[in-house]
Formats: structure tokens, C-alpha cells, sequence
């Protein structure tokens, strides 16, 4: 969300932000906050006016009393009373006007960082650099569902009886790579200075409406019946919650986590062909990043961000690209964001694996996370997240890049301590 003064002052910037994002119907928006501010501004200049107003009547009538002139004093009393009904009028006018501004100021995006390539959908983002040579093996590389049943590693007809489409068990030496990737994850960033954290699973409403938009929140988020709970479609809707009205000292930014949690996700609409089996599910676990930092640091910790997720695949020996998305592929809350995609040997192509995202102090400003800075001034903070690992999508790629030609599956260096120093699942 923007600052109401940035809009204020800003309007033909922040219209030709909405343009950049190809999302023309929101224009109106900005003329609807201007009048409403407008309005909110007068109801505020003019009960102030009317307060100032009733104090001095009310030292007259005081005067008036001691005078003996009480049909004066009782003439003046009724101005008092005029002047309270109408600042009652006022005062529920401004919430009603206060309201009408935030649920526009909810969905107008956030500006976009200048380096953003524009472009109308996620066809026009601009692939930055890749990591590791994508091979295509002389063997043919089955579906992965078809590789982990050949390794009595997965049963989705059962879970398709117990939960519905979107569901799966993984079974025997599968479920045991699943684990051991979420743990070596865990490790991986605790290795790079971050602090782990099991965060709640469920978040109340004010704080969905404060890390994400309305249109992210009703594709995502399923919420509990009868309680004002939802369950998180990924650990930082929590992690971030975690500051809400916090005021936090400078000197103790940037806070640097790494979270595990299982996801929960509606994953509401009709998918292609590639995206059965694993690819989009209802339930899946994820290891995850989140930076709070102060303004000036956060392009820089975007740039650790991703970095890590790209240096987590190759320990691993998959190939990833980087992808910048254009400005119509950002949610609204986003200032800048990089997809990590992983080689899939059986498609020939790459595919997100992971999602690096600036917010600038969107988040800060809807949560209230503000810094007390050494000056004593108060500002927003900064917040970014990044997918660190989330199988068991990412297990799509793991099985494609480490497959023999005789069906068993290679286990790379870095994650054999975490298979009991198994070297291949067989």
C-alpha cells in the first residue's frame, strides 16, 4: 500500500505505475483517493475549527453564569450543543471517508524499481543469467510420478480416496529424500548466518490482508470455518505477521530468518498437462527466506537472496536460470522480483523452482513494522522473501537431473549425510 501523501503529491506517477502494470481500469482509483482525501482533509480542518470554537464558547458561558446573565449563557449553551451534533456528523463521515480511501488504496500497486523490465504477463519476462549445463541424457526420462512409483516412492490413488485431486503420499526412500532436502535446507541457510524458526501455520485475517492482495488471498488461502484463521500458503504470510505494530530498534536490522512450514494453497483453475502428479498440489512443505531491513539495504539483501536458492540447486547438481519478472507479472505489492528455475531434462526447458521478492515498505505499511532510528525518527521497514527449497515440486528436478539409465537415482555429495550416506535410491 502507498503512502496517501506519495499520492497526494505524486498522482500522474502513480497512474503511469498502473499503466507500466497493464492494469488500466485501476486509473480511476487514483482520482477517487484525491477526492476522498480531499473531503477527509475539510472534515478534519473543519472539526478542528468547531472544537476550537466550543472551548471559547465555553469559557463565555462560564463568564456569562458569574455575571448573572443566565438567558445569554443559556442561548450560548445551545451553540455548544449545535456544535457537538455536528462534530458527531463529522466524525462518522471521516471513518466512512477513511474506509472508502483504504479499500482503494489496498489495490493500487505498489511502484515498481526502474530496473523492472515492462511487459504485459509472465511470456515477457527476461531470463538474466544460468548456472550449470543443462544435459539431455541419451535415455529417455519418464514422467516424475512414473519414476517414484517405480521406486515404490508415491501413491496418489490412495490419497485421491482419502483427501481428493492435489494430494499424494510419498512412500519409502522418496518420502526420505523429501525429508532429507528440507533438512539440508535448513542447514544450508542456518550455514549462511540465518536464524531458524517454526512459525504459527495459521494467521488471522488482518494479517492476510497485510502481507498479500485481495486477488492473491482468495486464489490462495483457505480459511477456517467459524474462526478468524487461515491457513498460510506459505511461512512468510507468519514470519512476516511475526512484526505486526512492532517498533524496532535500527540497530537490531536486519533480521535474517529461515522458516519451515507446510503450505496449504486452493491452486484455483484449469492447468496444462505438465502440471500433474506433484507439480501443483494442496499441501507441500517449504523452506523459506525473510529479510527485514532497513530501506537503503534491501536491493542489496534481494540480491543474497536469490543468490542463495541459485547456490542451493548447484550443490545439488541441478542447472537454474534466473528470470526477472516484468512489470505485469509482479503482484501489487512487489517492487522488483526473480524467478529461480531448474532444468527439466524430460521438457527440455526450465521451470520455477523459486521466488525472490522485494516489497519495499508495502508489508511494513499495512503490518505497522516501523524502526526507531538513531535520530529518534520513526520509519517503515523494508521486507523481502525467497523460496529457499519447497519440495515436492522441487523433487521433479532432482529426480530428472540425477537419473541413471537403469531407473535408480543418484544421491549428490551434499545430501548423502542426510540419506544415512546413501548414494543411490534403487
Amino acid at each position: 500500500m502507498l503512502d496517501i501523501k506519495f499520492v497526494r503529491e505524486n498522482p500522474e506517477a502513480v497512474k503511469e505505475n498502473i499503466r507500466k502494470k497493464f492494469q488500466d481500469e485501476k486509473l480511476v482509483l487514483v482520482d477517487e483517493v484525491l477526492k476522498l482525501d480531499q473531503e477527509n482533509r475539510e472534515i478534519k480542518q473543519e472539526v478542528e475549527a468547531l472544537r476550537a470554537n466550543r472551548n471559547k464558547i465555553s469559557k463565555q458561558i462560564g463568564a456569562l453564569m458569574g455575571q448573572g446573565k443566565k438567558e445569554e449563557a443559556e442561548q450560548v449553551k445551545k451553540q455548544v450543543t449545535e456544535s457537538a451534533a455536528r462534530m458527531a456528523e463529522l466524525d462518522e463521515r471521516e471513518k466512512v471517508v477513511e474506509e472508502e480511501i483504504r479499500k482503494r488504496m489496498l489495490v493500487i500497486p505498489n511502484i515498481i524499481d526502474p530496473s523492472v523490465p515492462i511487459g504485459k504477463d509472465d511470456s515477457e519476462n527476461v531470463e538474466v543469467q544460468r548456472y550449470g549445463e543443462p544435459v539431455v541424457p541419451d535415455f529417455e526420462i519418464p514422467y516424475h510420478t512414473e519414476i517414484m512409483e517405480k521406486l515404490n516412492g508415491i501413491d496418489m490413488d490412495s490419497a485421491g480416496r482419502v483427501a481428493g485431486n492435489g494430494f499424494y503420499y510419498l512412500m519409502g526412500d522418496i518420502a526420505r529424500l523429501h525429508s532429507a532436502v528440507l533438512a539440508y535446507a535448513r542447514d544450508f541457510m542456518i550455514g549462511r548466518g540465518f536464524t531458524y524458526c517454526i512459525p504459527p501455520f495459521m494467521i488471522r485475517s488482518n494479517v492476510v490482508t497485510g502481507v498479500m492482495s485481495f486477488a492473491e488471498m482468495d486464489a490462495m488461502m483457505y480459511k477456517i470455518e467459524g474462526e478468524d484463521l487461515y491457513l498460510i500458503g506459505t511461512s512468510e504470510h507468519s514470519m512476516i505477521g511475526k512484526f505486526i505494530d512492532q517498533i524496532v530498534p535500527e540497530e537490531k536490522l536486519p533480521y535474517t530468518l529461515t522458516s519451515y512450514s507446510p503450505c496449504f494453497r486452493k491452486e484455483k483453475g484449469a492447468h496444462g498437462i505438465e502440471e500433474r502428479g506433484v507439480y501443483r498440489i494442496h499441501q507441500f512443505e517449504k523452506q523459506e527466506m525473510i529479510v527485514v531491513c532497513k530501506p537503503e539495504d534491501s536491493m542489496m539483501w534481494f540480491d543474497k537472496l536469490w543468490q542463495n536458492t541459485v547456490d542451493f540447486f548447484r550443490t545439488l547438481d541441478i542447472p537454474v536460470r534466473t528470470l526477472e519478472c516484468c512489470s505485469g507479472d509482479l503482484a501489487d505489492l512487489k517492487v522488483k522480483s526473480l524467478d529461480v528455475e531448474a532444468w527439466s531434462p524430460r521438457q527440455k526447458k526450465y521451470f520455477e523452482v523459486g521466488s525472490c521478492s522485494n516489497l519495499g515498505d508495502a508489508q511494513a505499511r499495512r503490518l505497522k513494522i516501523r524502526v526507531n532510528g538513531k535520530d529518534g525518527k520513526k520509519y517503515l521497514a523494508h521486507t523481502l522473501n525467497n523460496t529457499v527449497v519447497a519440495p515436492p515440486r522441487m523433487l521433479i528436478a532432482f529426480l530428472e537431473n540425477n537419473l541413471n539409465a537403469d531407473g535408480s537415482v543418484r544421491i549428490p555429495e551434499a545430501l548423502r549425510p542426510y540419506m544415512g550416506g546413501q548414494e543411490l535410491i534403487k
